[in-house]
């Protein structure tokens, strides 16, 4: 994806050198714009393998209203482990000088086999997060997802059609706060294009995955409403290269970009629960070699 690319060049070419909550360190900007046309392609990034299972079952757990890492692992996904893993950690801090704790992979086989009894609903919930905020507002029945498709169906051409995930009320509860924060659908022409607003963007690592999965989400309710895909818009608040990346970026920006693959997508479920990862899937992603980063994700 040329687009992609483009933000990361703009990136090192404009960026602010900051500090951040990691300790990490970061070259940001402020307000930019990523656009792709997904009547096109589907924008997986070829330059360097993303997990695309990863993606698809993320997503699902987040339509599920999913906030347990439990239901992840059980699939072999562990991109939220160490936001959970953190949290065990202070937790345990906080039970005098001399606590004792385990590893993290011992960690993830007592959430997955939940022994002791209550550790996985102890310590694999990160709280109200995103599938929460969708599905259940504020620890309502108030379903964001289905309100905003309802609209859809009923009055296309409106304006309000917004999923938010930012609840001020909830947001000190949550393991991390929404960096994908809302969501606006906007129909024209028979195709459904989405905007997606993010507060805080990890270029190199978070970046890519975002793109897929709102990418997928929006192809999801356009098959919902039988129509098809216009764009995919994100627009970045804090947009940042961490410095420990910068050598993976370079060497992603030194490879050239290959066809970009196609999603087929199998018939529309009943509910938003009831989609399977085996309902999507790829066809011709061809990409470079996964490049290595380390995750920042703090104290």
């Amino acid at each position: 994806m040329k687009a992609y690319h483009d933000l990361l060049k703009h990136i090192l070419a404009h960026g602010n050198m900051r500090g951040d909550r990691t300790g990490t360190g970061t070259i940001s900007c402020f307000g930019l714009q990523f656009r792709h046309d997904l009547s096109e392609s589907f924008p997986l990034l070829t330059t360097k393998k993303v997990p695309w299972k990863a993606v698809v079952v993320e997503l699902l757990w987040f339509l599920r209203g999913g906030t347990n890492i439990r239901d992840l692992l059980e699939q072999d996904v562990h991109i939220w482990t160490d936001d959970a893993y953190r949290m065990y950690l202070r937790y345990m801090k906080g039970h005098g000088p001399d606590f004792t704790y385990v590893d993290k992979k011992t960690f993830e086989d007592r959430i997955l086999t939940d022994f002791p009894i209550g550790f996985a609903k102890q310590f694999g919930e990160l709280g109200p997060i995103y599938g929460a905020q969708w599905r259940t507002w504020n620890g309502t029945e108030l379903d964001q997802l289905t309100i905003a498709v309802n609209r859809l169906r009923k009055d296309p051409e409106g304006r309000r059609h917004i999923v938010t995930a930012w609840n001020p009320a909830q947001v000190d509860q949550m393991a991390l706060p929404p960096c994908h924060c809302f969501f606006q659908f906007y129909v024209a022409n028979g195709k459904l294009s989405c905007q997606m607003y993010q507060r805080s963007a990890d270029t190199f690592l978070g970046v890519p995955f975002n793109i897929a999965s709102y990418a997928l989400l929006t192809h999801i309710i356009a098959r919902e409403l039988d129509l098809k895909v216009g764009e995919l818009i994100i627009t970045f608040g804090d947009v940042h290269i961490y410095k420990n990346h910068l050598p993976a970026v370079y060497e992603l920006l030194q490879r050239d970009p290959l066809t970009p693959p196609q999603l087929q997508m199998f018939q529309p479920r009943e509910s938003f629960n009831e989609y399977l990862s085996s309902d999507f899937q790829l066809k011709d992603y061809f990409s470079h070699p996964p490049i290595k980063a380390e995750l920042s994700v703090g104290t």
